[in-house]
């Protein structure tokens, strides 16, 4: 018999808090760093919404370890989504903006949570519209597994695993909230 007081309730268990979220950005920007021999014809673009705001951090960090601004674009892949059709909703379109020829440079796209591996497709078919990039690679915070198209991260914050029932939810300092990664479980 279910507890009136706990029917409807989500468990909510943090995975990742402030800290924990500093030290992995942290250790990404050094990686892009390594991987790429420094900053030379390297920029990054965030996925919408929370891909932006991580970008931006790495970019600083870079920066605070460089000594070097690069370029830092924003990408809304909403008309590249492959579910358009499936949705009742008509879609809510935000700003692209990446204000720099992607041709010939090495763009890390960034996001929060890499799962099924449908919104990465979406944003390389986006920034493939944009230009010709040299390389593309994938920064994220947390993969959470089960991907339905063969997209592997170059750069992992944090592995989580995740029955397909979980929801991860990255809350960040832009929207108010306290950095943290939080998985429900309904």
């Amino acid at each position: 018999m279910t507890n009136p007081s706990t029917a409807g309730k989500r468990e909510e268990r943090v995975v990742m808090d402030a800290g924990d979220i500093a030290r992995v950005l942290t250790r990404i920007a050094h990686e892009i760093l390594e991987r790429n021999k420094g900053i030379k014809d390297l920029s990054l673009v965030g996925i919408r919404t929370g891909g932006v705001h991580l970008a931006h951090r790495l970019v600083r960090r870079i920066h605070e370890i460089e000594g070097t601004q690069i370029p830092v674009g924003e990408l809304d892949i909403t008309l590249y989504r492959d579910d358009l059709s499936l949705r009742k909703d008509q879609p809510i379109l935000r700003k692209t903006s990446v204000p720099f020829t992607i041709s010939a440079l090495k763009v890390v796209l960034v996001d929060d949570v890499l799962f099924t591996g449908r919104t990465i497709r979406a944003a390389m078919d986006s920034l493939i519209d944009l230009g010709r990039p040299a390389e593309i690679q994938l920064a994220v915070l947390v993969d959470r597994g089960h991907r339905q198209l063969p997209i592997k991260a170059n750069y992992i914050g944090k592995n989580i695993p995740t029955s397909r029932e979980e929801a991860i939810h990255v809350f960040l300092e832009e929207h108010g909230e306290e950095d943290r990664v939080v998985i429900f479980t309904a």
